[in-house]
């Protein structure tokens, strides 16, 4: 069976180029075809490509595009349809809001590659955020002429992006949430797929079965230092409480964010530590030292990191929206806040603290991100395929 992987772009190393890399581990001959490549941004993470077979679009040679392909997104149909990927059997393209499902793919009255057409099979992280008003990684929308901006381009993307998802074959959802999402902008049904969680490197699940021992000794912000996440709320509600806060991350707003963390203070006096890009050994042993994992992500798709923290059995304070309330369970494995506020984040530490001891809640953990681990999203995405692919045949 000949396949090909399809991704956004490659800039930056999160949740979704997990997912490609594990796809990249169930079919290592599949060449992966995506928009560029960005090898400095990607910094340290960029090892984890360098040996694949990747194919990059005409976009490559400009950098001037590859650094502001937000604001050129109106470029996205010629980019994908550069690509022609009739000749194999099947397409599976990770998508996120660069809407890589517009590939070529042959013959849209067949379905299989002996036929002319490859199978397109879609593994959706969330319809694009920019063009259905959920939260992106900036807040320039405060700014009139982006308005203007964005209401101009997304008009036609939100055409395209419709377009585009009538062609494919099979959506696979990573939640409840994207599923229904996937049926409200594209009036199509998707499997759910959670994504796959890398449980064997765990020390906490290979040299202990009773977290309790561990000394926990600061709460933990894992993720990009970009709006959608707001760790400003984090900093704000540790900073009143006098809590210890480790951030993991870098983005746009580092800078926006170590002043807020350092107002009226030295930054190493405040409590609050910014450890930028860290490695896979380095951010598990952050997660097992630490007393929860503070995540307030908005409109949040799934969302990977809860259940990483999850599974080192640290409990996780998180803001109850989107594929977040499918993995934490509120009281169980971590407490769930409901308003976009300072406050309402202050309440659920105050309420996580008063639970007292760790134990039982760090026991829940681990139970439940096993639910979420990598071989089970293996297992499941190929039978899924095996079982499409036996019936276009």
């Amino acid at each position: 069976m000949k396949i090909a992987l399809v991704h956004d772009f490659l800039r930056e190393y999160g949740g979704a180029e997990r997912v490609v890399e594990t796809l990249h581990e169930m079919w290592p001959e599949a060449p992966l075809y995506t928009s560029f490549v960005d090898w400095g941004n990607l910094g340290d993470q960029g090892y984890r490509f360098k040996n694949w077979d990747i194919r990059t679009s005409w976009v490559q040679q400009f950098w001037f595009i590859k650094k502001f392909i937000s604001p050129l997104r109106f470029l996205a149909p010629w980019i994908w349809g550069s690509f022609d990927l009739s000749g194999y059997d099947v397409v599976i393209s990770s998508s996120g809001w660069f809407i890589c499902r517009g590939v070529r793919m042959g013959d849209p009255s067949t379905r299989s590659a002996r036929s002319g057409r490859a199978l397109h099979v879609c593994y959706i992280h969330h319809p694009p955020r920019n063009l259905y008003g959920y939260a992106t990684g900036s807040d320039l929308q405060k700014y009139w002429i982006v308005r203007v901006y964005a209401a101009i381009v997304n008009f036609f993307l939100r055409h395209y992006d419709y377009e585009t998802a009538q062609k494919v074959d099979y959506f696979i959802a990573n939640s409840q949430e994207t599923k229904r999402r996937v049926l409200k902008f594209y009036r199509r049904d998707a499997a759910v797929i959670y994504p796959p969680i890398e449980l064997s490197n765990y020390p906490i699940i290979q040299l202990s079965n009773n977290p309790i021992k561990i000394h926990k000794k600061y709460y933990l912000s894992v993720g990009r230092l970009t709006y959608s996440k707001r760790v400003d709320i984090a900093i704000a509600a540790c900073k009143k409480l006098g809590l210890p806060l480790m951030i993991v991350g870098t983005g746009k707003e580092e800078e926006s964010l170590k002043k807020l963390a350092s107002q009226g203070l030295a930054l190493r006096s405040c409590g609050i530590e910014f450890l930028g890009s860290v490695n896979d050994e380095e951010l598990s042993r952050l997660y097992a030292g630490a007393k929860a994992l503070i995540f307030c992500a908005l409109d949040e798709d799934f969302g990977m990191v809860p259940v990483e923290a999850m599974a080192h059995g640290t409990p996780v304070i998180a803001l109850a929206q989107g594929g977040v309330v499918e993995t934490v369970v509120d009281g169980k494995t971590g407490i769930l806040f409901h308003e976009v506020t300072v406050e309402s984040l202050i309440k659920a530490l105050g309420r996580f603290r008063g639970l007292g001891g760790f134990g039982e809640m760090g026991e829940n953990c681990i139970k439940q991100a096993e639910k979420f681990g990598k071989e089970r999203f293996k297992k499941e995405l190929l039978a899924f395929i095996n079982t499409q692919r036996f019936k276009a045949n």
